[in-house]
């Protein structure tokens, strides 16, 4: 348990019918949490010092999805995420709950959540106070969910590391982006440059981290999975070389810091803009 506080689960607001349906939902949610080792209760009053879960099921054509935000005591919003949006019968089949695997999967969500507050906490403090911030820009050109995928798995290896990662601009020292391009197929691979960009508050570029690697044809045409995952667990220790050696120095280095990816594909950091190598032939 990443944080010293008691969970309350709120009864879900929205398409679920009737007081008792909402805290049901709330309880099999709650129920979900303490698998994990989460001290969360479904509760309907929470304690001054109580986190709040609070969940939404939001209505989409003839879909619902459920979206679940994490609240401090103060009721300051910590984070939040959607479910997939499920159809009708689905929720009819489960009753005042929620749909099969939509719990568990919630439940990672929230852990992840409060590790990324636990990161916030423990970040190292900066001259104003308070943890370092970095903006999350939208990603680029990537096909599939990596859009979704590679920046939430940023955000969990950065959080980490002691940083407040957000989407607003408000108090953000560092902007970062990524750009990816995917060759034509040939010979049934695809070559995958991803190039993770890392910015000043005023938009001034400070480097980059170059990932290249050869994928199976057609890969990242739907879903990411674990592909995101090791991209972003290399390439967070890149984006955060970039900012320590610009925070070193008022004139960023020119001297690139490269080292290879644990997957083969190449890992280069630089705290001046960076010129991709070329793809594998």
């Amino acid at each position: 348990m990443p944080l010293a506080i008691r969970l309350a689960v709120l009864p879900a607001e929205g398409l679920v019918p009737g007081a008792d349906a909402s805290l049901a939902l709330a309880e099999a949610l709650a129920a979900a949490l303490q698998q994990r080792d989460l001290p969360a209760v479904a509760t309907a009053a929470p304690l001054p010092l109580d986190w709040r879960l609070a969940t939404v099921i939001e209505a989409e054509g003839g879909r619902r999805r459920a979206r679940f935000s994490l609240l401090d005591a103060d009721g300051a919003l910590q984070g939040s995420f959607a479910g997939p949006p499920l159809p009708e019968a689905a929720w009819r089949m489960a009753g005042p709950a929620l749909p099969p695997g939509l719990a568990a999967a919630a439940a990672e969500g929230v852990e992840r959540l409060l590790a990324a507050a636990q990161g916030a906490r423990l970040a190292m403090p900066v001259a104003g106070g308070g943890p370092r911030r970095i903006r999350l820009l939208p990603i680029r050109g990537a096909p599939g969910d990596g859009a979704a995928a590679l920046p939430a798995r940023m955000r969990e290896f950065l959080a980490a590391q002691g940083f407040l990662v957000q989407e607003a601009a408000a108090e953000a020292e560092f902007g970062l982006t990524a750009e990816v391009t995917l060759s034509p197929p040939r010979a049934g691979q695809q070559v995958v440059e991803l190039q993770w960009i890392v910015t000043r508050r005023d938009g001034l570029e400070l480097g980059r981290v170059v990932q290249v690697e050869a994928v199976p044809a057609g890969r990242l045409d739907r879903f990411w999975g674990d592909i995101a995952y090791v991209a972003a667990e290399q390439a967070s220790g890149g984006v955060v070389q970039i900012i320590r050696n610009a925070e070193a120095s008022s004139y960023p280095a020119s001297a690139p810091l490269a080292a290879p990816g644990p997957g083969g594909g190449l890992l280069e950091a630089t705290a001046a803009p960076a010129v991709a190598t070329p793809p594998p032939r």
